[in-house]
């Protein structure tokens, strides 16, 4: 919370700042301790009422203000991958968006270990190009119709040419994947990485 209020006065003084908190599930257990310490009846998966009215009051000092901006960037740890997790689920429904690391993808070697699928921006309309969310759309889309034959797949059940659109996601599944890993030591600029995706779309939309 103090770090929180600093984080504010920058933003009054017309700053645009970085907030990072590591983690609100170690925020959310302290206060579980607290609510517990004075009595209060705990609720889901033993997280006291509380916890579930502070989560909101803290997250959401984040963001614009007439004078400056402060951009959240918070970590929430999940137990067993579950993201019906109360803490986890709680604040997927405060903040503007999410990115979910998977540990399937991490044990993969695929790094940045990030779940497309699972991870969402509700800002991402608002600054992004019509062409570009399209492309999003097209690899969106290829990635879950993999993703939903998979066992298929990897048995060898599916017959090439039974559906036109599941063997397109079958093709580009590995540049699609090579697209998105990426080594500590590689960068990419907005542009080349806009025009890889927009290639990617355009053979994914090829009949």
């Amino acid at each position: 919370m103090v770090a929180a209020a600093i984080a504010e006065s920058f933003r009054d003084l017309g700053m645009s700042v970085l907030f990072m908190c590591d983690s609100v599930t170690r925020l959310a257990m302290a206060q579980r301790e607290i609510g517990l310490t004075i009595g209060e009846p705990p609720a889901a998966k033993g997280y006291t009422p509380s916890v579930f009215a502070m989560l909101p009051q803290f997250l959401e000092r984040a963001g614009n203000s007439d004078k400056g901006s402060i951009t959240g960037l918070f970590t929430v740890l999940v137990e067993g991958g579950d993201m019906d997790e109360p803490v986890a689920d709680a604040a997927r429904g405060i903040l503007d968006g999410h990115i979910l690391l998977s540990r399937q993808l991490a044990h993969k070697n695929h790094f940045p270990a990030i779940d497309v699928l699972q991870s969402i921006s509700r800002c991402a309309s608002d600054v992004i190009t019509d062409h570009h969310k399209q492309a999003v759309g097209v690899i969106r889309d290829l990635m879950s119709l993999y993703h939903e034959n998979e066992d298929m797949i990897t048995i060898g059940a599916y017959e090439m040419g039974r559906n036109p659109k599941v063997d397109r996601a079958i093709d580009l599944n590995r540049p699609i994947t090579e697209f998105l890993k990426q080594d500590r030591n590689e960068s990419s600029s907005v542009e080349e990485s806009m025009t890889r995706l927009i290639q990617l779309a355009a053979h994914g939309m090829k009949r």
